[in-house]
């Protein structure tokens, strides 16, 4: 099937896939810091602009598992505590019981730790939440790391398929082992759509605004570049927390969504 037709089916399959959704409720801000206080003014200046907040280890490791609730009173509505998990299964669950009770929208585990591990944190998060009398939060499996180059993931990983065909295969993995979604680069969101279908997440970090610089990431696109590719929630964080009006800089960025 040539280039053109495949572009032309998969729009007609997935590309309205979620047009009810505000494109400011696609946008994960990246709070990556491990000062408390400035994730806090952050967290105030962006509340009502942004869909959601990730906080990754960064920020926990240096201000505890409390500064998720205080992000919550501070404005930010839905948390994303990009947990990255990878050990043995016994040990995920064993970390993801507390993890589904603190009321969480979404974690993540890397998927490279293999399906019995996905499928133990998705059932510990799910046993976690019940004892809390809340909702467990979306599990989504980390393909592979945006810092990473197709050249590094051969030669250094030792990965024997490219990125193209590498991530949407452990996204199928992670979708039967009980994960909602995956993280990937925009560079193979169309590839994860084409295995997992039109329900399953995707969640793209290394999104950088065209006015910004790309920082470390390696396989990158502009939000409306991703989100025609068919991303569902995408992952910024310099571009909008290091603006002089992080608010305003969110805002720019919903626009050029819904400019599309």
């Amino acid at each position: 099937m040539a280039c053109k037709a495949q572009g032309a089916l998969f729009r007609e399959r997935f590309g309205n896939r979620e047009r009810s959704m505000e494109p400011k409720d696609r946008i994960i801000v990246a709070l990556d810091t491990s000062d408390r206080g400035t994730a806090l003014r952050w967290a105030e200046q962006l509340a009502g602009s942004v869909g959601a907040a990730k906080v990754g280890l960064e920020l926990v490791n240096a201000a505890g598992l409390g500064v998720l609730d205080d992000l919550r009173d501070a404005g930010c509505g839905r948390i994303f505590y990009d947990a990255k998990l990878h050990d043995i299964p016994n040990t995920v669950a064993g970390a993801c019981r507390p993890i589904g009770r603190r009321g969480l929208w979404m974690t993540n585990v890397h998927a490279c730790g293999g399906a019995r591990m996905i499928k133990a944190a998705a059932d510990a998060l799910a046993e976690g939440a019940s004892d809390a009398g809340c909702d467990a939060p979306l599990l989504v499996a980390v393909t592979l790391l945006t810092s990473l180059s197709p050249l590094e993931a051969t030669e250094e990983l030792l990965l024997n398929l490219p990125p193209a065909d590498y991530v949407p295969a452990m996204a199928r993995l992670a979708r039967n082992a009980g994960a909602q979604g995956v993280v990937a680069s925009p560079r193979e969101i169309e590839a994860i759509r084409w295995a997992c279908g039109s329900d399953f997440l995707i969640v793209t970090p290394g999104v950088r605004p065209a006015w910004t610089d790309a920082g470390d990431q390696r396989r990158t696109a502009t939000p409306a570049e991703a989100v025609r590719m068919g991303a569902d929630y995408l992952v910024i964080g310099r571009p909008i927390t290091g603006a002089a009006n992080p608010a305003e800089a969110a805002a720019r960025i919903a626009d050029e969504i819904a400019q599309g």
